[in-house]
């Protein structure tokens, strides 16, 4: 039978203390109910006692939900050592599981707090017996355990030997700096693995070394019975061990072990979380990163054709996902054909050659270059008429004043016809897109429906930069972008708005 570990995700306790991040109390339920019903994880730590009444707001509408669903007991709040106040207020909001925050070095003990171990331990008995009576379960954190490990191993374990003796579910082992190596990871988690066979053990790693997969992978194999994982990575300084590489790893490297985690939904709730919470996913980001599966290279492309031969386990179906052709200067004659495939065009050899120098030298001058653009780019190379600009936005009048409503006035020329129409809208492009729309429903054509709006300019410029538009549109059951450049946002959006006409 395969060895079960149990995930619990913190991205809502340690993962908010990010930098910039603050999850409002309807964002941590959703999130909640995503990371229990979508991802399938084991346990989620949900925040931490007495810090505000929108954290207490977050948790009782949290543990009211869990309550309703039957699985309060999945749902872990951080305590503290504090006579009781924290387990009052959990009584309160309706928690039922505590992870209770203690020192696990001999520094922090005697620096932080200036007791002695038992005087520590003595608490610590205090707070667990006081939770029981309230029926809330302890587990308990060892802060700086893995400092503990390196400076003051005694201490930790006579901490060990003492938790042996108390009514608790779980111990949480934290590498709260960031600071082991997966040998050390390994080392010490053995040890103490073979010293309490009974214990049930919690691994918490931080990436400040960019090691925390590694020393969760390390961890397992040492005989942990749960991990802690935070949705991108998030956490303080450099972040938590990340949970879609960690599952990941956990379902290719251990067949062994057996997780619950909904690899399908991993990159949907992580991408919610990234707009909850505005800490960008980097695009080279495993599993999630817009960019980890794109191939650039041509001769990739090529060997993806002829069996496969640049694929690894990493599929993008496993993550609901899809694999992409970049274009550019790397790009050669096989990432051409796989994009004309996905436009459901057909050129020659000759002329898919001609199309590839193209973008090559589009890519030397740094120009980006989509899938979206291959039409144009081929009617520009080999003068075809595949996809002639048969409708051409000729001029327009946007408006913007105070106190009324934005209006547009537009000239467009659909196969040699001209028509002129007025509109008004919540916005200059709303203005624009509700002229363009009287326009089509003169012709009796319907518009494609408009699903996502991006504006970005240049890292560091200034507010003359030039500005990129990038629209999702949507029609039947065809999704495809067209991409603007203008140093007007509005302007752009009209440029990809046009691209997006003649491509339909």
């Amino acid at each position: 039978m395969k060895r079960k570990i149990e995930i619990m995700d913190t991205t809502l306790r340690d993962g908010e203390q990010t930098s910039g991040v603050s999850f409002s109390a309807s964002e941590k339920l959703t999130i909640a109910k995503l990371l229990l019903d979508e991802l399938h994880v084991d346990r989620i730590e949900i925040a931490s006692t007495r810090v505000s009444e929108g954290e207490y707001q977050a948790v009782k509408d949290i543990c009211d939900w869990a309550n309703n669903k039957g699985c309060i007991g999945k749902v872990e709040v951080l305590s503290f050592v504090d006579k009781g106040l924290s387990i009052e207020w959990m009584v309160e909001t309706g928690a039922k599981v505590q992870n209770l925050l203690t020192k696990g070095s001999l520094n922090h003990l005697t620096h932080q707090l200036k007791k002695t171990p038992k005087q520590h331990f003595d608490e610590i008995a205090e707070v667990i017996e006081l939770a029981k009576q309230n029926d809330i379960i302890t587990n308990v954190y060892l802060e700086d355990w893995s400092n503990g490990m390196i400076n003051s191993p005694e201490y930790v374990y006579d901490f060990l030997d003492f938790l042996s003796t108390q009514n608790i579910k779980r111990v949480l082992l934290p590498d709260t700096l960031g600071i082991l190596s997966p040998s050390e990871s390994s080392n010490y988690i053995s040890e103490i693995r073979k010293k309490y066979p009974k214990l049930h053990l919690d691994f918490h790693a931080h990436n400040d070394y960019d090691l925390g997969v590694a020393n969760v992978l390390e961890a397992i194999k040492a005989g942990v019975d749960g991990i802690h994982l935070t949705l991108n990575g998030m956490g303080e300084r450099a972040g938590n061990a990340p949970m879609a590489s960690v599952v990941a790893v956990i379902n290719d490297f251990l067949p062994e072990v057996e997780i619950t985690v909904n690899e399908k939904a991993l990159y949907s709730v992580s991408k919610l979380v990234e707009t909850f919470s505005g800490f960008r996913i980097p695009v080279n980001k495993p599993v999630l990163g817009e960019n980890v599966f794109t191939q650039t290279a041509g001769i990739h492309a090529d060997g993806d054709s002829k069996n496969n031969l640049y694929f690894n386990n990493l599929m993008p179906e496993r993550f609901d996902r899809k694999r992409q052709y970049a274009l550019g200067k790397t790009s050669g004659k096989a990432n051409i054909q796989k994009n004309l495939e996905e436009l459901g065009l057909h050129l020659s050899n000759e002329d898919v050659l001609k199309v590839t120098q193209r973008i090559i030298e589009l890519g030397d001058k740094k120009e980006v270059v989509t899938q979206d653009d291959l039409p144009y780019i081929i009617s520009d190379v080999l003068s075809s008429n595949l996809y002639e600009e048969k409708i051409k936005v000729d001029s327009y009048v946007l408006t913007h004043s105070k106190g009324l409503r934005p209006s547009t006035t537009l000239s467009v020329t659909i196969e040699d016809e001209k028509f002129e129409e007025h509109a008004q809208g919540d916005g200059q492009f709303d203005a624009f897109m509700n002229a363009l729309r009287k326009v089509y429903g003169i012709k009796g054509l319907e518009l494609p429906i408009l699903t996502d709006y991006t504006v970005r300019i240049p890292p560091g410029s200034a507010s003359d930069a030039l500005c990129e538009t990038v629209i999702t549109w949507k029609k039947g059951e065809k999704i495809f972008k067209t991409r603007g450049l203008d140093s007007d946002q509005t302007v752009s959006a009209i440029v990809a708005t046009q691209k997006m006409l003649n491509m339909i």
